[in-house]
Parts: C-alpha cells; sequence; structure tokens
C-alpha cells in the first residue's frame, strides 16, 4: 500500500496488464507500454524512455519521439544519467540539470528537449537490463525516494510479462508447427489417393511408394507428396481422389 501512495493509483495496474500478452503483444510494445505507464502514474512525470539492453542497446521506446532523440543524442555523447545508470548499475537522479555539473554537454541537450528532471533506473530482468528513464519538465519534480519501490514494481511486473511472451511465442510457434504437420498429412494422403487410383494398390503401398521415391529423389515425403498432387490437377483440372 505504501508504494500505490507514492505513485498513481493506475500504475501497478497499468504494469501488470503488460504482462496480459494476446495477438500482437511483443517486447516493443511492453517497452512502449511502459513508459506511457510511468508517464501517467509517476507524480511529476511528463514522459519515460526504456532501453532494452544485454551488450549493447537491443530496443529503445518512449512516450515521446522528442525522448528517443535525446536518448539517441545521449548515447552519441557518451555522457548522461543513462550513460552513467548502465556503467554503475545504480539509480542516476538528476534534479536540475541546470544546476548539475556532471554533464554539460547532455544537460543542453536535455534543455532544448524540455526536460528539466530526470530519474534513470537500470533494472535487471532475465540476463538483460532494463533502462528506464523518468522526465520532468519541473526541477526537482522526480523525487529519488520512489526510485526503489519503483524498481521493485517493474522488476516484478517485467519478469512475468517477459516469461508471458516467451510462452507466448512457445505456442504459437507449437502451433505452427502442428498447422505445418496437418497439411502435410494432408497433402500426402491426396498423393496416396493419385498412387493408388492409378495402380490399384493399398494405401500403405502407396505410402510405400511415395517414402521410395522420396529417397530416390532426396526429397521429403511431403514435399513430393506436393509435387505429385500439384502435377494431377494441372492435368486433371480438379482435386487428386481420395
Amino acid at each position: 500500500m505504501e508504494t500505490m501512495r507514492m505513485f498513481g493509483p493506475t500504475l501497478a495496474r497499468d504494469l501488470a496488464a503488460l504482462g496480459r500478452v494476446h495477438e500482437g503483444t511483443s517486447m516493443e510494445s511492453v517497452l512502449r507500454g511502459i513508459t506511457t505507464a510511468v508517464a501517467v502514474g509517476v507524480p511529476g512525470c511528463a514522459g519515460g524512455t526504456a532501453e532494452l539492453r544485454r551488450e549493447e542497446r537491443l530496443m529503445v521506446a518512449a512516450s515521446h519521439s522528442d525522448l528517443i532523440t535525446l536518448v539517441d543524442r545521449e548515447q552519441a555523447l557518451g555522457e548522461g544519467p543513462s550513460a552513467e545508470a548502465v556503467a554503475t548499475r545504480r539509480n542516476v537522479l538528476v534534479g536540475d540539470v541546470l544546476l548539475d555539473g556532471r554533464w554539460p554537454r547532455y544537460a543542453a541537450e536535455a534543455v532544448r528537449h524540455g526536460v528539466r528532471s530526470a530519474l534513470v533506473l537500470p533494472i535487471t530482468v532475465d540476463g538483460a537490463t532494463l533502462v528506464l528513464g523518468l522526465y520532468a519538465v519541473r526541477a526537482g519534480a522526480l523525487a529519488g525516494g520512489s526510485a526503489e519501490p519503483l524498481a521493485a514494481l517493474l522488476t516484478e511486473q517485467l519478469t512475468v510479462a517477459l516469461a508471458n511472451i516467451s510462452d507466448y511465442d512457445d505456442v504459437l510457434t507449437d502451433a505452427a508447427q502442428l498447422q505445418e504437420a496437418l497439411a502435410g498429412r494432408a497433402v500426402i494422403d491426396q498423393a496416396k489417393g493419385i498412387i493408388m487410383h492409378a495402380s490399384g494398390c493399398s494405401a500403405e503401398a502407396a505410402f510405400d511408394e511415395l517414402r521410395r521415391l522420396s529417397q530416390h529423389h532426396q526429397v521429403k515425403v511431403a514435399d513430393l507428396a506436393r509435387l505429385l498432387v500439384s502435377e494431377h490437377q494441372s492435368k486433371h483440372g480438379g482435386a487428386a481422389p481420395s
């Protein structure tokens, strides 16, 4: 309950929703969802960025396009709160970019993009690092004391989201493989029907002939069956006999 009071009432709900995968869910959509959730749910936060890194940046998302430009410029400059968070693995708070003298070139870019305060959290999830940036248009708008509970909340929800996305991808892969197997079986049955109709043999003998030909020509049985069915249909202008 303490964490909920520190953030807006919708933050935990919106982050939890990211773990419910559906058609169209991807890591990119989850990252975009995070940036939108923190921009709405963290008091004082006007926008967010999320960079997924392993050895190098893999993906970046932001609640506003200007913030992607800012983090790109920070990466090019090699200085700024995100760069320090990645290097030190620690949360980095910038109370006022105009008064903070650590990164003068970054400060100029931040002000140019309307940013006066920033909080960057490096969060380790599933062997990767999520660099979450929160940005405010007012100095002192982001409290450093909220960093730890926010990081804990995000780590919990992101772990769930990543696991669910992985499971969802596995299910889609299994479904695609099953559909391919069923389609291959159907075309093999059609090819067996063609051979049975032409030679008057049994289904078992027709399959043995398909397998013999596939081994002789070094092609898969299903591919040979598709070729046989296609040639039969082009000659006879109709479906293969069943």
